[in-house]
């Protein structure tokens, strides 16, 4: 008999969905390029009047039990279209939390490798610093950390950045910047655009977006050193073609801030909030101090942590869409610790940590520790689960 008559079919075990999902974002969001434009001109006209957050609750602990991952109810995200930047940027309290944590646009970790890696991706080494998003309108600047804080209110040398004697541009004139301060350099590094003199990016790839970045940027001026009417330099940040070349520059090419893991986007992919399969991070003690997470002092915790919602009937799900079940919470402890539907739980790894199989969820040893710290506004990814097994 002929050798490949006796042969056996073999078909590789699947790492993770990451892949499915990667080809279902670009699917979903060629459908919904509609809803994309609608968003921008959202950001530049809408006003939302605004309901307080409930109070938080004090947190309890026990175990959870798993079950199988049913098809989950999307979230509803009006509160995130609806609302313009300018006027989220005069916001206070937990509806400035809430609004510019869901505009970012935020990474899988990278568990797989994505089909067609050199010729659709882009690769480069993300700084390590605060994430946030820099707003220039009527004269001034302000950027805002993931939780809305605000970080600087500065002029600048972006479009309607700063008040200047030929006056500070028309009120349609805007920038919206997706940024990282670097402390030790006081450098704004840019590494997305989503809205340019008034002009919204969000429905254009990020090879697109990427090419204006650079141009636009050093156009402006905002490259500069420091002056009177710009208080931080704005610097883009080397992307490279993910093929072998680009891969190892940006794994150990020099650059002039501290690294903190290599970014992959996807080439085709529009800027889409939350997160995302179409944007990937990958970390390795080589590329980044932060391999693991670290407490407030900066130190390892003695079990790794773990942030899923809670949902109808006890589920407790992940950020992505559509979310990944990964148990329930005993009754009882949501009635003793006052917990609702939407909020935000913390649960540490036991010994027993996470298991999959096939790329799913088979079971984990969870233990809860009590409500995550309120400058959340997203539980973690189910690439984060599969990044911790690996630790």
């Amino acid at each position: 008999m002929a050798p490949h008559d006796i042969r056996r079919p073999f078909k590789r075990a699947a790492i993770s969905d990451q892949q499915k999902r990667r080809e279902l974002s670009l699917l979903r969001q060629a459908q919904n390029r509609r809803d994309a434009q609608q968003q921008a001109r959202c950001l530049a006209s809408s006003i939302l009047s605004l309901q307080s957050a409930a109070p938080e609750s004090q947190p309890e602990q026990s175990d959870i039990e798993l079950e199988t991952v049913p098809e989950a109810e999307q979230e509803s995200e009006a509160f995130s279209k609806d609302l313009d930047v300018r006027q989220a940027s005069k916001l206070r309290g937990p509806e400035v939390r809430k609004w510019f944590a869901r505009q970012l646009m935020l990474p899988e970790w990278m568990i797989d490798v994505p089909d067609r890696l050199a010729q659709d991706w882009y690769v480069f080494a993300r700084p390590a610093g605060k994430r946030c998003f820099v707003v220039s309108s009527n004269g001034t600047t302000v950027s805002r950390q993931r939780n809305g804080s605000i970080l600087h209110h500065f002029p600048s040398a972006l479009p309607a950045g700063a008040k200047i004697r030929d006056g500070s541009g028309s009120a349609q004139s805007y920038c919206i910047l997706d940024c990282i301060f670097h402390e030790l350099d006081q450098t704004y590094y840019v590494i997305d655009m989503v809205c340019w003199n008034g002009y919204s990016l969000y429905d254009c790839t990020a090879e697109f977006r990427f090419y204006w970045l650079n141009s636009k940027l050093e156009e402006s001026g905002a490259c500069n050193a420091p002056s009177h009417y710009h208080k931080f330099r704005f610097s883009a940040v080397p992307v490279y073609n993910c093929d072998q070349s680009g891969l190892h520059a940006a794994y150990t090419g020099v650059v002039p801030y501290a690294k903190d893991g290599l970014l992959f986007y996807n080439k085709h992919a529009l800027y889409q909030t939350g997160n995302t399969p179409l944007a990937l991070v990958w970390k390795d003690e080589n590329c980044s101090q932060f391999v693991i997470d670290t407490d407030g002092k900066g130190e390892i915790p003695s079990q790794q942590q773990v942030v899923l919602e809670l949902q109808d009937d006890r589920k407790l799900v992940t950020s992505d869409d559509p979310p990944v079940l990964f148990g329930c919470l005993d009754g009882d402890i949501i009635e003793k610790s006052g917990l609702h539907t939407g909020n935000l739980l913390r649960f540490a790894i036991g010994d027993g940590g996470l298991s999959f199989v096939d790329g799913k969820l088979e079971k984990a040893d969870l233990i809860y520790l009590g409500k995550s710290n309120r400058a959340r506004a997203f539980a973690d990814s189910y690439s984060k689960g599969f990044q911790l097994k690996s630790l």
